[in-house]
């Protein structure tokens, strides 16, 4: 499939949909944002990395805030820093690498990867090249986490980009479900999936006990 212009919907929201569907609803569909300290502290180290402009390095020219686009995948947004490594073949080239900064540490999770993967296939795309890899660095390591871009990541990538265009198109938010990684999401108080949880035993409580007096 290749979407117009008017349908590209933002890269950013390929790790949001992969942490939460419900987070990526409430910011995509909903056009809400909460920031807390974690987010503070992510959007500061970004717009670091976006105030610098070209460098380079001898075979390594660096250009930080590249936009991208993918007609394929449906997205726009920009690269963080992209990294032009000059092969020493007989016909030299300069290969793209994108590199995404990361407050935290490694997740769990392919959202990071996904995310990173996506700015790989729309540079791809945009510069009729392959690109075999590229890296993120977490903030809290302090290290880069070199990331293959085999068939499988590019399908979970694909596959991200087509649930994300499904539920914007749908315009329905998903209901909280309440998972460890909620306590530091900055959504938490606007999503409540506790109190949600809560509702969900009391009523679950109640069943019981209707059950439980029809039986005797």
């Amino acid at each position: 499939m290749v979407y117009q212009e008017n349908e590209y919907l933002a890269l950013s929201a390929l790790q949001h949909i992969l942490f939460c569907p419900r987070q990526c609803a409430l910011i995509h569909i909903e056009q809400l944002w909460e920031e807390n300290l974690f987010t503070a502290q992510g959007r500061v180290m970004h717009e670091r990395v976006d105030r610098g402009d070209q460098a380079d390095k001898g075979k390594i020219r660096v250009e930080y805030g590249l936009p991208l686009k993918s007609a394929r995948l449906g997205i726009t947004g920009k690269a963080d820093v992209v990294e032009f490594h000059r092969t020493d073949s007989s016909v030299q080239k300069w290969v793209p690498f994108p590199v995404e900064y990361k407050r935290g540490k490694p997740k769990k999770d392919l959202s990071d990867k996904v995310q990173l993967c996506a700015q790989a296939m729309c540079l791809e795309e945009m510069l009729n090249t392959e690109i075999l890899s590229g890296a993120l660095f977490y903030g809290k390591t302090r290290r880069r986490l070199e990331v293959t871009f085999d068939e499988e990541l590019r399908h979970k990538t694909t596959e991200a980009a087509e649930q994300l265009h499904a539920m914007v198109e749908s315009g329905i938010t998903p209901p909280p479900e309440y998972a460890k990684k909620c306590d530091t999401c900055s959504f938490l108080t606007l999503c409540m999936p506790k109190t949600i949880e809560k509702r969900r035993t009391v009523s679950a409580w109640l069943n019981r006990m209707v059950r439980k007096d029809i039986a005797e």
